[in-house]
């Protein structure tokens, strides 16, 4: 996992931290600090870091090492936490939060999972698997849009920022990495409730990716020509277009379609 492999390139350290746009007067929650090498960069450009680190050999050198600097660690798994409240002690006074970490890649979805659920901090920067970035910015038509874009972008504004290649790392893993920066958009195109089912959605139409909609939406969902149709029709999308080239809004107009057939089709018991 990307956790075993450290970045120790000042430069490229600083790069990321810059990438993240944190300043003095903001803190930022950083996932794995691992050694600390991100974390002491993170820390000069005058943010107050908060880390969780789960590795038990890592928590006793990172507290001695940033001992008197805007730093505070968390002890455990990132994943069992809620983020908005390890930052509430800074962000009460009016502080904004960031997310920030070189993660495991075994973890990834989760943690972009957790980090895009409200409430949402100003921005989220990782560093990932150069594949996964490509996936989750990739727009409509490309070969990498699938499930994984659409739900982020539904709810964040993404950019690939720069690369870094396998030989900056100690040791080198086997896949070069990204920096994946991402804004939460103010007005998110679905609601927090409705991710879920949006994903679920999007996955079952991808299994289909090179079929017509009106076949994917027959088979994904159970249903017979007629109530394709009438779905696509509400949501605006061609019967003929294919799950690749279909926009995320278009997504969205067809999970709002699909519910309200079924709301109002649903067998009455």
């Amino acid at each position: 996992m990307l956790g075993q492999h450290f970045l120790v390139d000042r430069n490229l350290l600083d790069r990321i931290a810059g990438a993240t746009g944190a300043t003095a007067g903001e803190v930022v929650l950083e996932i794995g600090p691992g050694q600390g090498a991100l974390t002491e960069a993170l820390l000069d450009t005058g943010a107050t870091v908060v880390a969780i680190e789960r590795d038990e050999r890592m928590t006793a050198a990172l507290t001695r090492r940033f001992a008197g600097r805007d730093f505070a660690l968390i002890a455990g798994d990132a994943l069992e936490f809620s983020w908005a409240e390890l930052v509430a002690p800074w962000t009460a006074s009016g502080m904004p939060w960031r997310v920030a970490g070189n993660i495991p890649y075994y973890i990834t979805s989760p943690l972009l999972d957790r980090a895009l659920s409200p409430p949402l901090p100003a921005s989220v920067t990782f560093l990932v698997q150069k594949e996964v970035a490509d996936r989750v910015v990739a727009p409509a038509g490309h070969d990498d849009y699938g499930a994984l874009s659409i739900g982020i972008q539904a709810v964040a504004v993404p950019t690939r920022e720069f690369l870094i290649p396998a030989g900056a790392f100690r040791p080198p893993p086997r896949v070069d990495s990204a920096v994946l920066h991402l804004v939460p958009r103010a007005v998110p195109l679905v609601e927090a409730d409705q991710i879920g089912a949006l994903r679920q959605l999007v996955t079952s139409l991808f299994s289909y990716r090179r079929k017509q909609m009106h076949r994917a939406v027959r088979e994904a969902l159970g249903v017979d020509g007629t109530v394709a149709s009438a779905v696509l029709e509400t949501a605006g999308i061609e019967p003929s277009a294919r799950p690749e080239v279909v926009p995320v809004d278009g997504f969205i107009k067809l999970l709002a379609a699909v519910q309200k057939y079924r709301g109002e089709h649903q067998a009455t018991p």
